[in-house]
């Protein structure tokens, strides 16, 4: 199964997951819209920028209503937004969630605002599971994933409603290779350059308190973007739909631009 439907046709919001490697994690966000809409949530398991490019062309091309409406979180935001630079004919308005930064300026406040939220032992844990990852040698790779991606979400957070994990797989690999990627892409500057090849409106929702800056993606994309509209959410960390103070103004947003 690389996909799962919600809702009655036609599917025309495709919601695509963050990680990399963590299929299944825009669960909550899919059951909610589905009382509206016929969702699509499609799960990447390429372990390339262009695999997953091309895997989430097929699954849109031979189960959406096109034009679609796309809407990506974390990784999953950063892959959106690429995907719509590359396939304009099929994306009719991207809608991203609390985004990673499009510049490396902004990872030093990332690393201090995560390194805030966890204590002493946590950040020495989180850093020794991190350099796991990425050596190719390290054994029960999945779980180790699964562990970092729990110290992380507790560092992403601000007032979570519940701990409750939807991600149904856990991939390393994917993992690894694709943050590689991206990182090679930030740095040079063409991951932002993307931007200007996007033709359709872009929704940026994003939150205060997410150690990811809002600042990172706000002010890079409105230099390069010819629609773009951006929302901060007040007390509200990574994931929006899961926090206390901020889910309601979250779906009231996401819905306004549906």
């Amino acid at each position: 199964m690389n996909l799962r439907k919600y809702g009655t046709s036609p599917f025309s919001i495709v919601l695509v997951h963050g990680g990399p490697g963590a299929p299944g994690s825009m669960a909550p966000i899919a059951l909610e819209l589905s009382k509206k809409y016929g969702i699509l949530e499609p799960f990447q398991s390429e372990n390339s920028i262009k695999g997953q490019l091309s895997e989430l062309k097929e699954q849109i091309t031979a189960n959406a209503d096109v034009p679609i409406t796309l809407v990506g979180h974390s990784w999953g935001a950063w892959l959106s937004f690429i995907f719509s630079a590359s396939y304009p004919d099929v994306v009719g308005k991207l809608i991203l969630i609390n985004c990673g930064a499009f510049e490396d300026k902004y990872l030093s406040l990332m690393h201090k605002k995560r390194k805030n939220n966890l204590t002493s032992e946590e950040n020495k844990k989180a850093s020794i599971i991190y350099e796991k990852l990425l050596n190719d040698s390290t054994e029960n790779r999945e779980e180790i994933l699964n562990e970092f991606g729990k110290l992380m979400s507790k560092a992403d957070s601000f007032c979570p409603i519940e701990d409750k994990g939807y991600a149904i797989d856990f991939q390393p690999e994917v993992f690894k290779n694709c943050m590689e990627e991206i990182n090679r892409l930030r740095t040079s500057g063409d991951l932002l350059k993307i931007g200007y090849d996007i033709k359709c409106p872009v929704i940026a929702i994003h939150g205060e308190d997410d150690p990811h800056p809002y600042e990172g993606v706000e002010k890079p994309l409105s230099n390069v973007l010819k629609n773009f509209s951006f929302y901060l959410l007040k007390k509200c960390g990574h994931s929006p739909w899961n926090e206390k103070y901020a889910r309601e103004d979250f779906y009231r947003i996401l819905y306004e631009n549906l």
